[in-house]
C-alpha cells in the first residue's frame, strides 16, 4: 500500500488508542483495591506520605509513583506534595467500612494474570513480561528477536505515521534551521520519514539496534526515501552515535527507561549536538502537577508493566535538560495524546 506521508488524517485516532492503552490500568486499580486495600489504609490514617505507602506494602516507588498518578488522575486522592488522602470518591467507594464499598466488583479480576503482573511490578521493579518471549524475556530483551522485533516494529509504525505527520507540521518554525535529524531508537523509521517528507530540506539518520535496523531500511525504501534518510546499526546506550546532526529527535523512546537511562540518553545528545543544535522529545506527557490527563496516566500502567519505564512530565524532563546545558522551550500538543518539548543545546 502506497502511503502519503505529507496528508494528515482528518480524525484523531486518540480514542482508538486509548481503548488498548488503558488495558492494564484496571488490573492495576483492582490491585490497589483487593490486594493492598491501599485505600482503606490511608483512610485510617488521615492521609499519607509516598515514603509512608512504599514501607508499609513493600512498594518500589517507580511503580508506586504510577500508581499514584493514576489514584490522582481518576479522582481518587489528592496530594499536597508528597502527601496524599482520599477525595470523597474515593473514601465513598473504595474503603472497606464504607456501605458503598466497591471492593467486591474488582474481585473477578484481582487475581488475573494482568493483576498478578502488576502486584509483581510494585512489589519488585520489574516488568511482567508482556508480549515478552516465551523463555520470559522482558521487552527490551524480546526486541533482539527477529519474530518479535517484526511485529511489534509493525505495530509501532501504523500508530506512529498519523502521530509522525502532525509531529511534522507543528515542528515547522522549531527545524527551519536545522539540516540532519538524528533519530535514536527510531523504530520503523517513520517520524524521520514523516519529517523529511514535509520538510524539504532535511535529512535524516536512524540509529537502531540490529535486528531492527533493517526493518527500517526496508520502510524507508518502501516510502522511496532512501535517498534522504540513512539506518545506521547501533545500540543507543552502548555504541557512538553517528555525527553531523544538528537535531536529535527521541521520540516514543526516553518512557522506555527510568531516570539514569534518560540522563545517559540527554548527555548523549548533548555530546552529539553542536551549540545552537536542537532536541526534540516527542512523548504521551504528563501535567506538570501529575494529576492527570487520565489517559496518560493510564497508559503509563501499561508502561511500567512492559518497559523499564513510565510515562514523565515536561517538568521531569526539563530538569534533565537544563541539567545538561539546554534552554527547553514549552510543551506543544499534537495528536492522539501525544505531544512534544523542544530544547536548545546552550
Amino acid at each position: 500500500m502506497t502511503i502519503d506521508l505529507k496528508q494528515n488524517p482528518a480524525t484523531n485516532p486518540a480514542l482508538l488508542l486509548r481503548f488498548r492503552d488503558r488495558q492494564y490500568a484496571p488490573d492495576m486499580l483492582a490491585v490497589a483495591v483487593g490486594k493492598l486495600n491501599l485505600f482503606s489504609w490511608i483512610h485510617q490514617r488521615g492521609d499519607a506520605d509516598t515514603e509512608a505507602i512504599a514501607n508499609h506494602f513493600s512498594l518500589a516507588s517507580r511503580p508506586l509513583d504510577v500508581l499514584l498518578t493514576l489514584c490522582r488522575a481518576s479522582g481518587l486522592i489528592e496530594s499536597a506534595g508528597d502527601t496524599h488522602r482520599l477525595t470523597d470518591l474515593g473514601r465513598e467507594h473504595l474503603v472497606d467500612t464504607s456501605p458503598w464499598f466497591l471492593g467486591p466488583y474488582y474481585a473477578p479480576i484481582v487475581d488475573s494474570p494482568i493483576a498478578q503482573g502488576c502486584l509483581q511490578v510494585l512489589r519488585h521493579d520489574r516488568p511482567a513480561n508482556w508480549q515478552a518471549s516465551e523463555d520470559g524475556s522482558d521487552w527490551h530483551t524480546s526486541m533482539m528477536d527477529e519474530d518479535f522485533a517484526q511485529g511489534f516494529t509493525a505495530l509501532m509504525n501504523c500508530r506512529g505515521i498519523a502521530m509522525g505527520q502532525v509531529l511534522a507540521d507543528k515542528l515547522g518554525g522549531f527545524i527551519a534551521d536545522c539540516n540532519h535529524v538524528l533519530d535514536v531508537g527510531g523504530g520503523s523509521g517513520i517520524y524521520s520519514s514523516t519529517l523529511v517528507a514535509k520538510h524539504d530540506h532535511l535529512r535524516a539518520t536512524v540509529l537502531e539496534q540490529a535486528p531492527v535496523d533493517r526493518l527500517a531500511r526496508e520502510e524507508v525504501l518502501r516510502h522511496g526515501l532512501q535517498d534522504r534518510i540513512t539506518v545506521a546499526q547501533g545500540n543507543m546506550f552502548t555504541d557512538p552515535w553517528p555525527g553531523g546532526a544538528d537535531c536529535v529527535l527521541l521520540s516514543n523512546v526516553l518512557h522506555d527507561w527510568d531516570f539514569p537511562e534518560i540522563r545517559t540518553l540527554i548527555q548523549k545528545t548533548c555530546q552529539v549536538l553542536p551549540a545552537g543544535g536542537r532536541v526534540i522529545i516527542h512523548e504521551a506527557f504528563l501535567d506538570d502537577d501529575k494529576t492527570g490527563p487520565l489517559a496518560v496516566a493510564e497508559y503509563s500502567v501499561l508502561l511500567v508493566n512492559i518497559t523499564q519505564g513510565k510515562c514523565y512530565s515536561p517538568a521531569e524532563y526539563g530538569v534533565i535538560l537544563a541539567d545538561h546545558g539546554f534552554e527547553v522551550g514549552p510543551y506543544h500538543d499534537t495528536i492522539a495524546d501525544r505531544g512534544f518539548i523542544t530544547a536548545i543545546k546552550r
